[in-house]
This record gives C-alpha cells, sequence and structure tokens, in this order.
C-alpha cells in the first residue's frame, strides 16, 4: 500500500506552487491543476516579505532566489511634496526581497516542472469514502486523498464546500507598470522600498529584475466597481493627472511609463471555516487582503508550510482533523494580518501632507511590522503536533 498522501491543488498561482514545493518537500505526491492554457502573468513587481522569504529558503531556493531578487535596503518615506516622513525609532528592519512577478513564477514553476497541467478547469469537487474528486471541463477526473483550492478570491472551491463570500472594495484602485531603469537618471538612488503619501493616495516604487526594471504602484481613490484583474489597461494620462504637483521622481516615473495596469483592491470578511473533509482553501481563495502590507503572497506562502508540516507522516483517516488544525492556526493570524493590511493603506493615504503627523500615524503600520514579519509558519504548526 502506498503511504503517500496524494496531494491535488486547484490554481497555479504563487500560493499553490508554493505550497507543492513544501508538500514534495515532505514526501507528498502533487498534483497542480490550472485552467490557463499556459502560464500568464502581468508584467509587475511583487514583495516577497521576510517571513515568507525564510521558508522559501529553507526548501533549497535560496540561490534561486538571489539570482532574481532585490534585496530591500529599507523603507523611505516621503509626503506627495518629497518632504522625507521620519520612522519611529523602534521600526523593524524592512528585510523585504522585492522580484518581478513572472520571474517568480517561472522559478516556482521550475522547481515543480511536471506536476502542473494547464488548461484544466476545475468545475466540480466530490466527497469520496478516502478523499475527493475532481471533475474538470475538459472531461478529465482526478481522484486524490485531499483538495487544496488555491484558486483566488473568486475561489470555485470555495463554492464547492459550501461557502459564499462576497469580495469587499476598499474604494481604490492600484495603478501597476514597470520602467525601464535606464530612462531615468536618477534610478540607482531609487534602493528599497520608496513610498509618498498624502491627499488621499500613495505612490510607490521599488527595483526589481536585479535593478533593471522599477515596479510602480499608484493607490488611488475611485467610485468605480474595479475588477481585480491585473490585465485592465490603464490611462497613463489619467494618472499622470492624479498626481499633478506631486514629487518630480514620482512624476517623472509617470512618464516614464510605457503602459499601466489598473486593478481594483477588494479583500472581504474572514470566513467561518476553510476546510470540509478532505478538502480546505489556501492564500486568496481563503483570505484576500489589500496589498498595503505586501501580504498577499506571503501569507500564501505561510499557509502551504503550515499545511505541509500538519500533513506529513499523516494518515488518511486523520487528514480531516489536521485540516481542521491547520484551519484554526491560520484562520487567527490571517484575519490579523487582513486587518492590519487595511489599516496600513489609511495610514498611507491620509489626507494631511504634514511629515510630523504622517510619523505618528505610521507608527501604527510599525507597531503590526513587528509580530507579522518574525513569524515562522512551520514552527507554529509544528507546535499542534
Amino acid at each position: 500500500m502506498n503511504d503517500r498522501l496524494d496531494v491535488a491543488i486547484v490554481g497555479a498561482g504563487i500560493g499553490g506552487l508554493a505550497a507543492a514545493i513544501a508538500l514534495r518537500a515532505r514526501g507528498m505526491n502533487v498534483s497542480v491543476f490550472e485552467e490557463a492554457e499556459s502560464p500568464r502573468e502581468a508584467g509587475a513587481g511583487i514583495s516577497i516579505p521576510p517571513n515568507a522569504a525564510t521558508l522559501l529558503k529553507r526548501t533549497g531556493l535560496c540561490d534561486a532566489l538571489g539570482k532574481i531578487t532585490t534585496r530591500s535596503q529599507g523603507l523611505t518615506l516621503r509626503t506627495s511634496r518629497g518632504r522625507p516622513v521620519p520612522r519611529p525609532p523602534a521600526a523593524p528592519a524592512m528585510q523585504s526581497y522585492q522580484i518581478h512577478r513572472v520571474e517568480l513564477l517561472d522559478m516556482l514553476l521550475g522547481v515543480v516542472k511536471g506536476t502542473v497541467r494547464f488548461g484544466y478547469r476545475c468545475i466540480a469537487v466530490d466527497d469520496t469514502e478516502t478523499g475527493a474528486r475532481l471533475t474538470f471541463a475538459n472531461g478529465a477526473v482526478c481522484v486524490a486523498d485531499l483538495v487544496i483550492g488555491a484558486d483566488g478570491i473568486h475561489s470555485m472551491v470555495q463554492r464547492e464546500i459550501g461557502l459564499t463570500a462576497r469580495p469587499t472594495s476598499e474604494g481604490i484602485v492600484a495603478y501597476r507598470g514597470l520602467v525601464q531603469s535606464q530612462k531615468l537618471s536618477w534610478a540607482a538612488e531609487l534602493r528599497g522600498l520608496n513610498m509618498w503619501m498624502g491627499h488621499g493616495r500613495s505612490f510607490i516604487c521599488f527595483p526589481v529584475s536585479q535593478g533593471r526594471l522599477i515596479n510602480v504602484v499608484a493607490f488611488v481613490p475611485s467610485t468605480r466597481d474595479m475588477e481585480e484583474t491585473w490585465f485592465a489597461t490603464g490611462d497613463i494620462k489619467a494618472l499622470a493627472g492624479a498626481y499633478e504637483g506631486w514629487d518630480a521622481p514620482v512624476q517623472g516615473m509617470i512618464a516614464a511609463l510605457d503602459q499601466t495596469f489598473r486593478w481594483g483592491i477588494y479583500d472581504r470578511p474572514p470566513l467561518p471555516y476553510w476546510s470540509r473533509g478532505c478538502v480546505t482553501l489556501l492564500g486568496d481563495a481563503a483570505h484576500p487582503m489589500v496589498p498595503h502590507f505586501g501580504q498577499g503572497a506571503g501569507q500564501a506562502i505561510e499557509d502551504g508550510f503550515a499545511l505541509a508540516v500538519l500533513l506529513e507522516h499523516a494518515k488518511r483517516d486523520e487528514i480531516p482533523a489536521r485540516l481542521k488544525a491547520y484551519q484554526d492556526l491560520r484562520l487567527e493570524r490571517t484575519s490579523r494580518v487582513q486587518a492590519a493590511s487595511r489599516l496600513a493603506g489609511r495610514f498611507y493615504r491620509s489626507a494631511d501632507d504634514d511629515p510630523s503627523k504622517q510619523a505618528e500615524r505610521i507608527r501604527g503600520w510599525m507597531s503590526a511590522a513587528a509580530w507579522i514579519f518574525p513569524y515562522d509558519a512551520e514552527e507554529a504548526a509544528a507546535s499542534l503536533l
């Protein structure tokens, strides 16, 4: 009899692929099913916070990460006009990593090569006597000991386990884009994370692709319902108008954009549960969060690694209990991070442009960073066994 658990993951985003790596490292057979016909990601940067980077490096990815990451040199805060905003003396070190999203997905896909099947849109998840069965739109069927829904904020797996929850808009639209560093004579000075704040909006940039590109994210209030997609084309002229009169580097980066994509910012109140029988959720399917702590991918990665610890050496009849333990552990933490991320967004988009007042508001952000970043998801999961 095969004692290795067969795990099926629905969704080949960062969370699904990171979970596949963590589960395989602990001896499980993993298959990942992705509805897209081929890898498709927007050309944008992403920040991998220290709580997630530590986990990835434990699986032997330290060298691979080093080739594609730009290590943060800290956080620089400015008002909309460019006046420095002092950080509190006790502010935690920002040891995050900035990565081009496409490069990160390519790296993760390379590690789990052969386990990902594209063009598989899951349409049903049914319980069986010993696990779960997935049915796909192409007619294929997969039977597994357990199923992980890593299929995003509009998760089909979530609905299959009896949950219905509507995403909640933050009233913000994010404009994302990449600027070639060679276009900016002062690009070399933009080390680490840089943020300008004021007048109800914020503007962030950081280098990716070993400094060859500058990732730009601009958060602008909006009363329109925007799609969560990263692929909706944005209007550069409208974006420039939203930041008229801001610090010269902000206006210069907007002018240097060849294109921009707009993205509606949504999260959702915590779900009452994540798991049913041998099926559970992960990442945005379980806890979508606004991006103001860079924890969307970070919490999804934590989910996968915590789940791998709890499933290692589990017998098949123990799976529901292990998934319940995973749910209880992660639901509490991710709910706190969701709330902290929303609060951080309000700090960033304060109407005030006074540096001292902004510094006082940012203390709340720094206090949350002190408990979010040092967290060890594997250690927390192991303490339950």
